[in-house]
């Protein structure tokens, strides 16, 4: 962080865009006033109060936005390949330094909040005690601290294993009292590899234990589903948010179920696809293909992949276009994707290719992820008395997308980062 501020810091740029949607404002302004926002504006509409102390800023080409909102995050994660199920073995302390790292990263690549959606023991709990200690920086942190999982589910390794409704409302009333911000819940197997991919895990009564419990104490509930019918039960059961939601049949076909789409859009559920993971790899795969030759599996990735990419992107579209609320998520650092080095600006141009414009493809990594997280009050737009976390770009992400990528400079609580420092 660089030192305090003097009373007020005034920002012009090029345009503003505010992360709700509107037109961006041509030459505009934002006034700060400690960590928090106290106008916003056309650049002649802007003016500290007669006498205050300001520090200016001025990015004659560039544009602000708020601070990006990665809604999926997995910060333990090494990124190196390795299942969840080697990650766990690692020891917390190890753990918890991968989570300081990769917090870092992900803060200086533009990312000021992220919500991280499972995570072995305490390690991220303690993360967030060594930020507020003032040991390390990081974004806002989101934490899930362990995930619920049945016995050998999808995460279990990391989480608290339940069976039951008594077990999982207990589940739930502990992981509130260690201080977690919400709740994750996997509600279909995944990676783990004693978890049953594309089918259910918990009972609806399980689910809406937990559920009840988490909206008991005001936080809300997230559920990985990767099947039709764990949705269902999720939806059944008062979910707030669908982690990568694909209608996935019992026999592995993708089968679009308008009936799902319709009960998502009533309920106001968001949906966190993760749209670039799977796509990341396959990118990495490409560029080690132009210097060494592939094996046959690394080369069945990449065909399997592309030969489904169609189907990827019209189901998305088709839930886009009837009112699906999709918020960006990156699911990093999970198997071979890692956070940082704007690794979240792939998901949000993920987005794009669904079909969304670019000025949605922001609202989902901005206001509506921060909707999706229940902290709207405080971030995802910029507007008076929301914190004052900015991302400079160069260039205009209204026109290109990828000018997100273009990081000149990243305020958070009203700080400019100190991106260069790697303590």
């Amino acid at each position: 962080m660089t030192g305090q501020n003097p009373d007020f810091t005034l920002i012009k740029a090029a345009r503003i865009i505010d992360g709700n949607g509107g037109p961006a404002i041509e030459r505009g302004a934002v006034l700060i006033e400690d960590n928090s926002i106290r106008q916003i504006g056309a650049e002649e509409t802007v003016t500290p109060p007669e006498g205050a102390s300001v520090k200016e800023i001025t990015y004659e080409t560039q544009s602000i936005l708020p601070g990006l909102i990665d809604s999926h995050v997995h910060l333990i994660g090494i990124g190196d390949g390795r299942a969840g199920d080697e990650l766990t073995t690692l020891p917390d302390e190890v753990l918890t330094l991968q989570a300081a790292r990769n917090a870092r990263a992900h803060l200086y690549s533009g990312v000021t909040t992220v919500r991280d959606c499972g995570a072995k023991n305490r390690t991220t709990l303690e993360l967030r005690r060594a930020v507020e200690m003032g040991i390390t920086v990081a974004p806002r942190l989101v934490l899930a601290g362990r995930p619920i999982a049945i016995i050998g589910g999808h995460l279990s390794y990391f989480g608290i294993n339940a069976t039951g409704t008594i077990e999982c409302r207990a589940a739930a009333r502990q992981l509130i009292k260690e201080g977690v911000d919400f709740i994750k819940i996997t509600a279909s197997g995944g990676s783990t590899r004693t978890s049953v991919r594309g089918r259910p895990s918990f009972n609806v009564d399980e689910l809406t234990a937990i559920v009840d419990e988490a909206h008991k104490f005001g936080v809300h509930a997230a559920a990985h589903c990767t099947d039709s019918q764990s949705i269902v039960n999720a939806l059944d059961a008062g979910i707030d948010t669908v982690i990568h939601g694909r209608y996935v049949e019992p026999d592995g076909t993708l089968k679009y179920r308008p009936e799902i789409t319709e009960r998502l859009v009533e309920n106001n559920v968001f949906v966190n696809p993760t749209l670039h993971q799977a796509r990341e790899r396959i990118w990495q795969l490409e560029r080690k293909s132009k210097s060494e030759l592939l094996t046959q599996d690394e080369q069945d990735t990449i065909d399997n992949f592309y030969d489904g990419w169609d189907n990827t992107v019209e189901f998305w579209s088709r839930l886009k276009g009837e009112g699906v609320r999709l918020v960006a998520g990156s699911d990093a650092s999970w198997m071979y994707y890692n956070l940082g080095n704007s690794c979240f600006q792939d998901e949000i141009t993920a987005h794009v290719d669904i079909g969304m414009t670019p000025m949605e493809a922001i609202v989902s990594a901005t206001s509506d992820a921060a909707r999706s997280c229940w902290i709207e009050k405080e971030v995802g737009s910029l507007e008076p008395d929301k914190k004052a976390d900015l991302l400079v770009v160069d260039g205009n992400p209204i026109e290109n997308i990828r000018d997100l990528t273009k990081v000149t400079d990243v305020f958070l609580n009203g700080e400019k980062i100190d991106r260069g420092n790697l303590i």
